[in-house]
């Protein structure tokens, strides 16, 4: 498939050889890593060109630093030490949710309700140390790419607007390609997108430990779960989406979300997950989201020189069969 033959998400959404508004088939039946397909080697080659200085600075907070975790069907990990003797270390983790902080989402994490996972992958080959769709396929296949920080955070503030995070405040596209333009980003296919709201600040430092706890329901800020943000993503054929933001769109959808399923329209009870955009990005389309990701010593680098481009290289865990992976990132200036 050519540059000129691939299709835009209008395109998708006609289709009537697979679920509408999906990708299924589009890099082949047995596609497993989605919009990854974007980092061709000639593309890896051009973002080590964006190294200037040497400057690393690291896209991950602490795997302990979401205490409590946004998720409530998380739990906070815990570290233990041992020694077989007085001169030795060794050590284990308990509780471990490889998407506790900072992280990817692989592409078991969500299927569509009608249409099922990724491609039409079969849900009973998706267990335990099965490869089939997961976050293994990302490791194997290698995120190193050109990185692109929007400052969505910044550009609103030097406008007088602060974003309400604790009310899961949506943010437009065109809000997102109005600060790029400030900052005179402009994006290229194969792009890791990264998206700073200031949400991740705002959780860890801005409020404490009991109003943290008192967020229940969980409200976010985030993308608006609307059509024009999935086509915006999907025709910029970014490789990665992330964000500093618990979910990369906003938290809950919106009670009018055109991705709620007909029977959550006719009045079938809503569970979390209803409506989200999550529900079309991983499942139907393929989208590789990044959450959490730690954006704040990034943008100060990048303000700093103006250089709003870099090199990432993400290196997911080998977990066969992972759902997800702490992202392990960092950025090269």
């Amino acid at each position: 498939m050519t540059e000129q033959t691939f299709p835009t998400y209008a395109q998708l959404r006609a289709r009537t050889d697979a679920p509408p508004g999906s990708s299924w088939g589009v890099w082949g039946d047995d596609d497993e890593i989605g919009t990854l397909n974007h980092i061709t080697p000639e593309r890896v080659r051009a973002a080590a060109g964006l190294m200037r200085t040497g400057e690393r600075v690291r896209l991950d907070h602490p795997l302990e630093a979401f205490d409590p975790p946004p998720a409530p069907t998380r739990k906070p990990l815990q570290h233990n030490m041992f020694g077989a003797n007085d001169h030795h270390r060794d050590e284990y983790l308990d509780g471990f949710y490889t998407q506790g902080s900072s992280q990817l989402d692989g592409l078991r994490h969500f299927a569509h309700p009608e249409h099922g996972f990724y491609n039409g992958t079969d849900p009973d080959r998706l267990l335990p140390g099965t490869p089939t769709l997961g976050v293994n396929r990302y490791s194997e296949h290698g995120i190193v790419g050109r990185g692109v920080l929007v400052d969505v955070d910044s550009h609103l503030r030097a406008r007088g607007h602060v974003l309400d995070h604790d009310a899961g405040e949506p943010i437009d596209v065109a809000t997102v390609t109005e600060a790029a333009a400030a900052q005179g980003v402009e994006f290229r296919p194969g792009d890791i997108l990264m998206v700073r709201t200031g949400w991740g600040r705002h959780y860890l430092h801005e409020l404490s430990a009991a109003e943290r706890r008192e967020l229940v329901p969980l409200r976010a800020s985030g993308l608006r779960a609307c059509h024009e943000t999935v086509e915006w993503l999907w025709d910029n054929r970014f490789a990665v989406v992330a964000s500093d933001t618990f979910a990369v769109e906003s938290w809950p959808a919106p009670l009018d979300s055109p991705f709620l399923t007909a029977a959550e329209r006719a009045g079938a009870p809503r569970i979390p997950h209803s409506g989200l955009m999550h529900r079309v990005l991983i499942p139907l389309l393929g989208v590789v989201l990044g959450e959490l990701w730690a954006l704040d010593e990034l943008a100060a680098a990048c303000a700093a020189d103006g250089r709003w481009d870099c090199m990432v290289v993400a290196t997911p865990l080998n977990l066969t069969g992972g759902v997800g992976s702490p992202s392990n990132a960092v950025a090269i200036r």
